[in-house]
């Protein structure tokens, strides 16, 4: 069956988009380490520059406690949580990374909200608020960057290449159509025409 015989909605498998798990999976691991650099050097500027009890009491120290560390591996876990749920989107949804950006987003508004709700002091809860703002930000557009780059497209007749590669000449041309028959005064027909040929790029 052809393309344009099937059904509306239905896609020939060999033009759907294969998600590349270990390229995804190592960009995610890499956001993951810097998620957790960006909590550690969020919380050091907060404490030891501005002076901000962060998460624990001044008499802590510039590191703080072990809620210092709670925050950094939350925040790794957070970009391996997204990494997944990237994957899982490239898979199954049509247009995946939108969908990502307005989870990610509202995520990330959540998470900014979330520590005016406790009985921190003020400027303590405008630094945590504003360190999760940079990890949320961090992460969506890592990850957005990193799933974008693994997914593979094997156009219909084509080899597969990948969404970040040059567009093949089958994306880039469109349908073989036929020029009019031109004939010259002696009624011999000009070279080239009545011969299929491919649209212009646009």
């Amino acid at each position: 069956m052809s393309t344009a015989q099937m059904p509306a909605g239905r896609e020939p498998a060999s033009t759907r988009p294969r998600v590349d798990a270990g390229k995804l999976w190592a960009g995610g691991i890499a956001t993951a380490v810097v998620a957790a650099l960006v909590a550690l050097v969020g919380v050091l500027v907060c404490r030891w520059l501005f002076n901000v009890p962060l998460l624990s009491p001044k008499s802590d120290g510039a590191y703080g406690d072990v809620h210092t560390t709670t925050m950094v591996l939350v925040a790794a876990g957070a970009a391996l949580l997204a990494t997944g749920l990237a994957h899982l989107l490239l898979l199954g949804t049509p247009r995946p990374m939108t969908f990502f950006g307005w989870i990610i987003g509202l995520a990330t508004v959540l998470a900014v909200l979330l520590p005016f709700s406790t009985s921190a002091p003020l400027d303590a809860k405008i630094a945590t608020a504003a360190v999760d703002l940079v990890l949320g930000i961090c992460i969506g557009s890592l990850i957005s960057g990193v799933a974008s780059r693994s997914v593979r497209i094997r156009p219909p007749g084509g080899s597969a290449y990948m969404s970040s590669d040059p567009v093949p000449p089958e994306r880039l041309y469109g349908e073989p159509s036929y020029r009019q028959p031109r004939y010259d005064e002696a009624g011999y027909r000009e070279p080239g025409y009545g011969e299929p040929r491919y649209d212009e790029p646009r």
